[in-house]
């Protein structure tokens, strides 16, 4: 079971407890979210934190300028994001991999509210097809961003280099490649951060949107474990040829052992870092969870710290 030292429990309730008293809120639910979550921190991991709250005037929520639906705070090391219950609840109706996650984090700072019967129902109920392009887009954006060669056209598009001459780049788009002069100002080149810790969120990202699909085509949608190592152990082997479960795995070792930061190149390589944008609805697409159902558990949320 993941763990975090006594003084970072009783940091994170002093923090909470001064964000409730900034926004008039109360914290029903606070948890360890990144690398702590899912088993990759090391000894200098910064601490996450994600939370649902409530306003504690319900009747905010009819009034001009309403609720914030997010609250993000930083405090040294600290880092949190909130969400208010309403906002979680949309989420959690979208199949989001953060509001699915901060149900099943190991590590609780506040329980409130306990999210055991509404993280089982959620494991059930979840949209696979949803679900998986939201990893999908981690593993891309994360690619395109941190580890390919790329341009950046003045409206922030990334575009992935394939290939240059000096005088002109070759790049990639959504739909296929084009060419950009070297001297055109509306792009720059940019330099990528191909380190572990990059490189690992890729990873664990892509390997978590192709086991879903795969083990859906096989009859069954499998939810990923949250705690990597687990994954890797346990269900990967059922999808992966074992090269690539123990390339993450280095990943994951040397993340645990400080190593984050350090420049590793490309570890994943493009094809696997992209998963398939098209997958068939017939087979992944669900209702997902009922708007009903999860109105109840908004009720619940309420009830523990009104």
């Amino acid at each position: 079971m993941a763990t975090v030292p006594d003084h970072v429990r009783e940091t994170v309730d002093d923090h909470l407890t001064a964000i409730e008293r900034e926004n008039d809120v109360a914290v029903a639910l606070a948890v360890a979210r990144g690398s702590h979550a899912w088993g990759a921190a090391s000894s200098d991991s910064d601490y996450d934190v994600g939370f649902v709250y409530v306003p504690t005037d319900l009747r905010r929520y009819a009034h001009l300028g309403g609720v914030a639906g997010v609250i993000d705070a930083e405090d040294g090391e600290f880092e949190y994001q909130g969400w208010d219950v309403r906002t979680f609840a949309g989420l959690l109706v979208d199949s989001n991999d953060g509001a699915i996650d901060l149900l099943r984090s190991p590590i609780r700072y506040r329980v409130a509210y306990d999210p055991a019967v509404l993280a089982a129902y959620i494991e059930r109920a979840y949209n696979p097809i949803d679900l998986y392009h939201a990893w999908r887009g981690i593993a891309t954006n994360n690619y395109r961003k941190y580890v390919s060669h790329h341009l950046v056209r003045t409206d922030d598009e990334i575009f992935p280099i394939v290939e240059t001459d000096g005088d002109s780049y070759v790049v990639e788009t959504d739909d296929g490649t084009t060419t950009v002069a070297a001297d055109d100002d509306r792009f720059t080149e940019t330099a990528t951060r191909p380190t572990v810790k990059r490189n690992l969120t890729i990873y664990r990202a892509a390997m978590s949107a192709r086991y879903l699909k795969e083990t859906g085509e096989r009859g069954d949608h499998d939810l990923p474990a949250l705690a990597f190592d687990r994954f890797l152990s346990k269900q990967a082997p059922a999808v992966f040829a074992d090269e690539r479960i123990e390339r993450a795995r280095a990943l994951l070792e040397r993340k645990r052992a400080g190593e984050g930061a350090a420049v590793v190149g490309d570890a994943v390589g493009p094809e696997f870092a992209r998963p398939p944008r098209r997958i068939d609805p017939a087979i992944h697409a669900c209702d997902g969870p009922s708007t009903t159902r999860i109105n109840g558990f908004v009720d619940e949320l309420i009830d523990a710290v009104q």
